[in-house]
């Protein structure tokens, strides 16, 4: 590593705070005696600071003041052979960015820096007690469920800060309040963004993500359930922010687990950034194997798992050139396979085994979408077969020219590989934009048909959505620029004029648009069908039912595990006709089946109906 110059050196990702300042402005205000000790202390810790940045300037991240040490209680036995605390100890932590040392281990690293720095202390003041923490070792704390550091950072008072320390500061304090009031919901608790991946300032918005466990929701819709919590959990940000004095935005971004598992299967690139960059401050094991198949390149057909298979290519190239002869085989066996493979995944294949891979090609992109030229796949079969014969024995070694064809002819396969992948995307991208056009039609007539208008053409979609649901309210005005984009791009494609950023432009507003429209029928549908259920009250429970269309459901305790769910058909005098057992899962797919709830009104047989099966002292609930 090599010794900075005597100037102060500035790390060069983050943009630290104000380095004269013991405790960020609007910290808040400490103990009298710890703030008199502060500013008797001042002059010694920047001095200290002062020292260690002109070493270290590139790789401190934060140096902060911690509590003192406790003592044991006076009635408690000492421990003779236990040092006790020294009450003028002064202890200091200094965190360091390790992500970018190449030229030592973590333990050959850690050991410098704790030995110069714990040697400037000395120097100032024999009272002052420093440790040295490696960035990384707090993460990999974080990776396996530990949150001791974090906990020790968030009590600290900054003398430096490039901005990390503030973020886990506010982190750890409204990760606790989340987890106190929701520990029943809270899946993962998960710190993001340009924080985690080294390219934030002192200003950045401090990035958080919350997984809500939604899988045994009963009693209202997941988005309710979404809405309710992230309400609530935003404005406890604003609370930790008032707390700590910390001015960064606390970004808050909730998921519930549905929708976080569908974003995963569709290879949504939110969450696989997510999933490879983030921090966990608390997992019930959900993030982290998540985090480790990402890793391993198991969620498939990702376009991390597909651009993973892609780059062994050219890395492989590389190596065989400088490997011996008889590993140059192996190589440049692989560097044409995986690529290959990955065309196929990208074309919506699962990937072949390696012996299947060649007729597989050969199948999809020579003889039925014309892509590829037979001469490419004359090169894949050739390296399958010298690695068969080499692996088998035939072939008892490689020569120098045979090595020289086999890497010509790899590159010559990879460079045309690259052209085949930019034509499945664009083949892609034209047949994404029918699909995604046909989707977001079909979604707009189904809001249409809530809001009573049954039948509406492709060119009257755009007018009805404007008028029904935007001029009205119900829709914000951003989704109408939206579904316009979605429409010019669908314009393009038929006319041939689609390009890739018309393509880009219109998923990435389309996402949105889908995801509210969806959530809009929910909450629709669930207000329709509250007013479909007679709430009543015998004895100490309570019971339902559900007048659909044609039968009605009776539950008779709401609130037990097993609820005795039974089914009677409404006949057409408003009675009840026999009650027969039904079950919960024949329940939800009546439920599911009914496409929008039709008003439903009691008539005067119900009531009858109610006493027979719930006894004479029956009590209807209005307005519960």
């Amino acid at each position: 590593m090599a010794k900075k110059s005597n100037k102060s050196v500035k790390p060069k990702s983050m943009k630290p705070a104000k380095s004269n300042e013991v405790a960020p402005a609007g910290a808040p205000k400490l103990p009298p005696e710890l703030e008199k000790k502060l500013k008797a202390l001042k002059t010694k810790l920047d001095k200290l600071k002062d020292k260690v940045l002109d070493k270290f300037g590139d790789y401190i991240v934060g140096i902060t003041l911690l509590p003192p040490e406790k003592t044991a209680p006076k009635d408690e036995k000492a421990d003779d052979k236990k040092e006790k605390p020294n009450p003028d100890q002064i202890n200091i932590m200094v965190v360091v960015d390790d992500t970018t040392s190449k030229k030592m281990s973590k333990d050959e690293l850690h050991q410098k820096f704790s030995s110069i720095i714990g040697k400037f202390a000395e120097e100032i003041d024999k009272n002052i007690k420093t440790q040295s923490i490696l960035l990384t070792d707090i993460w990999q704390n974080c990776y396996d469920g530990k949150s001791d550091m974090n906990k020790l950072i968030s009590v600290g008072a900054p003398i430096f800060d490039t901005g990390m320390l503030a973020a886990i500061k506010i982190a750890e304090i409204h990760k606790s309040m989340v987890i106190k009031k929701f520990d029943k919901y809270i899946l993962s608790y998960v710190l993001a963004g340009s924080l985690v991946q080294g390219r934030a300032t002192a200003t950045s918005d401090i990035d958080v993500w919350i997984v809500i466990d939604d899988t045994d929701v009963k009693k209202m819709t997941r988005a309710e359930l979404k809405d309710k919590l992230r309400a609530i959990i935003i404005g406890m940000g604003a609370e930790a922010g008032e707390m700590t004095g910390i001015k960064n935005k606390l970004n808050i971004q909730v998921y519930i687990l549905t929708d976080f598992w569908e974003s995963l299967k569709d290879a949504n690139p939110i969450i696989f950034t997510l999933l490879r960059d983030g921090v966990p401050f608390y997992d019930r094991g959900i993030f982290m194997p998540w985090k480790q198949l990402l890793r391993m390149g198991r969620i498939k057909p990702s376009r991390e798992a597909i651009d993973l298979f892609m780059s062994t290519g050219e890395q492989s190239i590389n190596r065989v050139k400088l490997k011996l002869k008889d590993m140059g085989m192996e190589d440049t066996f692989y560097a044409i396979l995986t690529p290959s493979q990955a065309a196929l995944m990208l074309y919506g294949i699962p990937p072949p085994t390696p012996k299947e891979t060649p007729e597989v090609l050969e199948e999809i992109f020579v003889k039925k979408e014309k892509m590829l030229e037979p001469e490419y796949i004359e090169i894949l079969k050739k390296n399958v077969q010298v690695r068969k014969d080499i692996e088998h024995g035939t072939r008892k070694e490689l020569s120098g020219i045979e090595l020289d064809e086999l890497i010509k002819n790899a590159e010559k396969y990879l460079k045309r590989i690259k052209e085949l992948f930019k034509t499945i995307e664009e083949m892609h991208n034209q047949k994404s934009v029918i699909t995604l056009y046909d989707e977001i039609m079909t979604i707009i007539r189904d809001v249409l048909k809530m809001e009573g208008i049954e039948k509406a053409q492709d060119e009257e979609i755009i007018k009805l959505f404007e008028d029904e649901l935007i001029s009205t309210g119900k829709v914000p005005a951003r989704y109408l620029r939206d579904l316009n984009e979605v429409v010019e791009a669908k314009t393009k494609h038929d006319q041939k004029k689609l390009s890739k950023a018309a393509v880009e432009k219109a998923r990435k507003g389309s996402t949105g648009l889908i995801k509210f429209l969806i959530e809009y029928m929910q909450r629709k549908r669930g207000r329709e069908l509250e007013r479909t259920k007679i709430k009543v009250k015998h004895g100490d429970k309570y019971g339902e039912v559900i007048l659909l269309d044609k039968v009605a459901f009776v539950i008779h305790d709401i609130d037990a595990k097993d609820k005795r769910i039974e089914k009677a058909k409404i006949n057409e005098d408003g009675s009840l006709g026999t009650l027969t057992d039904s079950s919960l899962g024949e329940f939800e797919k009546a439920l599911a089946d009914l496409k929008m709830p039709k008003r439903a009104f009691i008539k005067e047989p119900v009531f009858e109906d109610l006493k027979n099966i719930f006894g004479r002292d029956v009590q209807v609930l209005v307005n519960y």
